[in-house]
């Protein structure tokens, strides 16, 4: 997955992509919110309920293209190993996929507030939000988003 379209970690995309379950009903405790993990806008956007939660760094939403569902959708279901992908990402002279995280952020700064990129990347420990922040920060990040998909394109394409 193209990790660079929402900042997600690399292991995080990775379980989405293992555990891909667009149809999946699930219930958001935090908001009361009961939909499918996948949803796609009309804009060229989608966003999956990762939910990962636990020892690890959470992660609650991912957003990525109607192009990058296509991959997604390819490969659902493997067991993806990270070290196979950072070694191809040398082996072929590719920015590695940790620093795509940082690039992202610095592009999705540019095209929407700092509050909603975080909300965005899952970097909660920057963000201190109550349950009704948390439905506004869902709602104006799928407003924001297509403004980043639209200035990332610009900078790879230009």
């Amino acid at each position: 997955m193209k990790n660079a379209e929402g900042g997600v970690r690399l292991s995080h995309a990775l379980q989405v992509v293992k555990g891909f379950k667009p149809d999946e009903i699930v219930e958001i405790p935090a908001i009361g919110l009961e939909t499918k993990r996948l949803v796609c806008f009309t804009e060229g956007f989608c966003r999956y309920y990762a939910g990962i939660k636990g020892s690890q760094k959470p992660c609650e939403w991912v957003y990525f293209s109607t192009e990058t569902l296509q991959l997604l959708q390819r490969y659902a279901g493997r067991s993806i190993n990270r070290s196979v992908v950072t070694r191809y990402a040398k082996k072929h002279r590719l920015l590695a996929p940790k620093m795509m995280r940082k690039v992202s952020w610095r592009i999705m700064v540019q095209a929407m507030p700092r509050e909603i990129a975080r909300f965005i990347q899952s970097r909660f420990g920057e963000l201190r939000i109550s349950e009704a922040r948390y439905e506004d920060l869902l709602s104006e990040a799928d407003i924001h988003y297509p403004k980043y998909l639209e200035k990332l394109r610009e900078l790879v394409y230009s």
